[in-house]
């Protein structure tokens, strides 16, 4: 009889460690490739919006996970996104330690981010270098004049949305 219940009680805990691939819950989203050193848990984002508004109140560096549509991605190296900011506007999410993403991810692909939002100054010189790895000719790299005081991301973990 203890040898029933020493077997029976292994059966049940292996079973129990047992992962899966899916909840089939019709909840959980479909992922696609991850990049960088951190792994994303998508259960834990936020809406941009939402980062972008505790961001704008607090100013501080604040940790999070977000789901966002990618506008841009630069062209020569994929280090770096624009996001929809949703109302019209963007920001940039570059990665930590310059892992890189493809260059050819289109725009409207939709990703799960993780890393630190930040309020930074943004110089000539950098914006320049953006713009030039954004594609944009010599005219509109030239007229970039002025710093911008700006929200910046930095990721540690970019996932992408399967549709």
């Amino acid at each position: 009889m203890k040898r029933f219940i020493y077997l029976f009680t292994i059966v049940l805990i292996s079973a129990s460690c047992g992962t899966s691939k899916g909840t089939g819950d019709g909840n959980s989203p479909k992922l696609g490739k991850a990049y960088g050193p951190v792994v994303v848990q998508p259960k834990l984002a936020v809406r941009v919006s939402e980062m972008l508004e505790r961001s704008e109140t607090d100013g501080s560096e604040q940790e999070y996970t977000f789901e966002g549509k990618i506008n841009e991605v630069c062209s020569k190296a994929g280090c770096w996104v624009n996001i929809d900011a949703g109302n019209g506007k963007s920001f940039m999410v570059r990665f930590k330690d310059h892992f890189t993403i493809p260059t050819d991810t289109k725009p409207g692909t939709s990703a799960y981010f993780h890393g630190v939002a930040f309020n930074d100054t943004v110089s000539v010189e950098m914006l320049r270098h953006f713009a030039e790895d954004a594609g944009k000719i010599q005219e509109e790299i030239d007229a970039i004049a002025q710093p911008q005081y700006k929200l910046g991301f930095t990721a540690d973990g970019i996932v992408f949305k399967k549709d």
